[in-house]
């Protein structure tokens, strides 16, 4: 199994925790060189400072707040050249609470966090991917695209959308070997479950240890998810070894998700 990113350049958002940070970890052990993208200088540089670097790799970060896509794309192109062999698209999910409750904003906001963004990261590095024959897009979203999920309706509505958006181009690009997948992770432990449990359980007057037990009795598993498991997941994608995979959305989520 090729799983070698030697000579590789992975550009990796929301890099600085969770599934991110782990994805970076990875992707650098695996040989690649990584471009850490997130809003928060002090903690780029703390990641960057614990990437591996054993195979020779170069790793840079730029910061860049994706609540304004304009200042994205401005970064973009003032760090980054279109040799980026693999974009990890990875953004925070929308605040909880019904669908009907949410507000005009909440939707535009969201919109583009995720799929503005996402869109634009994609359009800088896709003309690269294409004359080296060789790219991967991951986006990172969740496993309501499957089943959505409870108290989530602006992130499920949102997520569908990236999903669609994410298929369309991986029938556009799969002629050129580029490949354009979707890891759908479960409940994972990360700063974001932490306050889906707190917010559950100020709702619902459970305690924290309640709601955690009812959200656990729904994996069959019996756990939640380790943000590394994601990064394996991605990282699989990511190599040579998963060239074929291409238009799919892959739960990793202990089985919990109801639908095939």
């Amino acid at each position: 199994m090729n799983l070698d990113l030697t000579n590789k350049t992975a550009l990796v958002c929301g890099s600085t925790q969770g599934i991110g940070k782990a994805a970076a970890t990875q992707l650098a052990k695996m040989g690649a060189s990584i471009i850490l993208i997130a809003r928060n200088e002090d903690k780029l540089q703390s990641v960057l400072s614990e990437l591996d670097t054993t195979n020779g790799q170069s790793h840079i970060y730029v910061v860049a707040d994706f609540s304004y896509p304009d200042q994205l794309k401005e970064a973009l192109d003032k760090k980054v050249n279109s040799n980026v062999h693999i974009l990890v698209n990875n953004t925070g999910g929308p605040a909880g609470g019904p669908i009907t409750n949410a507000g005009i904003d909440e939707f535009r906001i969201a919109f583009n966090n995720h799929l503005v963004c996402n869109h634009i990261l994609t359009q800088h590095v896709v003309d690269g991917m294409k004359a080296e024959g060789f790219g991967r897009i991951i986006n990172i979203i969740s496993t309501s695209v499957k089943a959505p999920l409870k108290g989530l309706g602006v992130s499920n509505t949102i997520r569908g959308a990236v999903a669609n958006w994410s298929k369309t181009m991986a029938g556009e690009l799969g002629p050129f070997g580029v490949t354009v997948n979707n890891v759908l992770p479960g409940a994972t432990k990360t700063v974001r479950l932490e306050s889906i449990i707190e917010n559950k359980s100020t709702k619902t007057g459970q305690s924290v240890e309640q709601t955690e037990q009812q959200m656990l009795s729904q994996i069959p598993a019996g756990r939640f998810g380790a943000a590394e498991e994601i990064a394996d997941a991605v990282a699989f994608l990511a190599s040579p070894s998963g060239g074929y995979i291409n238009g799919i959305n892959l739960p990793v989520d202990g089985g919990r998700t109801v639908c095939l």
